[in-house]
């Protein structure tokens, strides 16, 4: 059920909400936090779309701020709820520039009392989103820089402002490489790796993050073999003195892992969907330590700006 509220208001909103519970009953309870969505001047259904699989692992209310193409001051808003909100209840608000540089005053009536409040910025990232009027209320704030204009520059920007709660999804993209790498060297011979290779697309943040985690983790020298035609990772080489460690995925779908020794292992490792990374990091709502180190000392570690 979609219900369309124009030239509206906050309080307006907040109303037809607890209608919609009134006469829907426990459709409109039983969330455990507040989902904000910044899309900016892009188009948020992607995003929606993406936030409404996730919720349900997650229940939440969804609160999603889009710029109007109106200049001026007005604010349009629509509810969905049912199958159009997957497992939670959505909340889009098409407000005038002038509205939305008071985001935090423009939610804070929708807001779940008592639960915790994430934010995330599907598109661009602010310069400093703990700074936003956004990200200074959230318990948890991410960003994307996969889906920046300039990922190189969001990434430098993300690390100069860094706070706890932050996040990057081109860090979560990784978890499944970080895993395996770090299973794998737990496994005998306990050799130091004398040096890591690291295949990919040129400008995928994704690559720069985890030549970073290499880098801070293991302190050694970590080398690039970046290409404009491949997709993310592509492989990653840990050279020990008995032979190397090599996680290949050429293709995005399959991955062979490669040991001394050992018989080569082949592992389902398709790209990582947005909606997956988006669940995994509602999932905590605690500082991501590893990725703050990654981000602040290892980037410093390859020199990476």
């Amino acid at each position: 059920m979609i219900i369309d509220l124009p030239q509206t208001t906050t309080g307006d909103v907040a109303r037809a909400l607890v209608q919609v519970r009134d006469e829907g009953g426990a459709i409109a309870l039983g969330r455990v936090l507040t989902l904000v969505i910044d899309a900016g001047d892009r188009d948020p259904e992607p995003a929606i779309e993406a936030a409404n699989v996730a919720s349900r692992e997650h229940p939440c209310r969804i609160i999603v701020l889009c710029r109007c193409g109106n200049p001026e001051a007005r604010l349009d808003g629509q509810i969905r709820v049912g199958g159009d909100a997957g497992a939670s209840e959505v909340i889009v608000l098409r407000a005038g520039p002038d509205l939305l540089d008071h985001a935090d005053t423009l939610i804070t009536p929708l807001l779940l009392p008592d639960a915790p409040i994430v934010t995330w910025w599907p598109n661009e990232v602010p310069e400093d989103p703990f700074d936003h009027p956004l990200g200074g209320m959230a318990h948890r704030r991410i960003s994307d820089t996969l889906a920046c204009r300039h990922p190189g520059d969001s990434l430098r920007q993300l690390r100069e402002n860094y706070r706890d709660g932050d996040t990057d999804l081109a860090w979560t993209r990784l978890t499944v490489w970080r895993g395996l790498l770090a299973a794998a060297l737990d496994q005998p011979p306990y050799e130091r790796v004398t040096k890591a290779v690291v295949a990919g697309h040129d400008t995928h943040p994704s690559v720069t993050l985890l030549v970073a985690w290499l880098a801070y983790a293991l302190r050694c020298p970590v080398e690039t073999e970046l290409s404009p035609d491949v997709e993310g990772v592509t492989q990653v080489r840990l050279e020990r003195s008995s032979g190397p460690v090599v996680l290949d995925r050429p293709d995005g779908r399959v991955a062979t892992l490669s040991q001394p020794g050992q018989p080569d292992r082949t592992i389902a490792m398709p790209l990582r969907t947005l909606t997956e990374c988006l669940a995994e990091e509602l999932r905590r709502l605690d500082a991501d330590e590893v990725y703050g180190a990654v981000l602040t000392d290892g980037l410093h570690r390859i020199g990476a700006a």
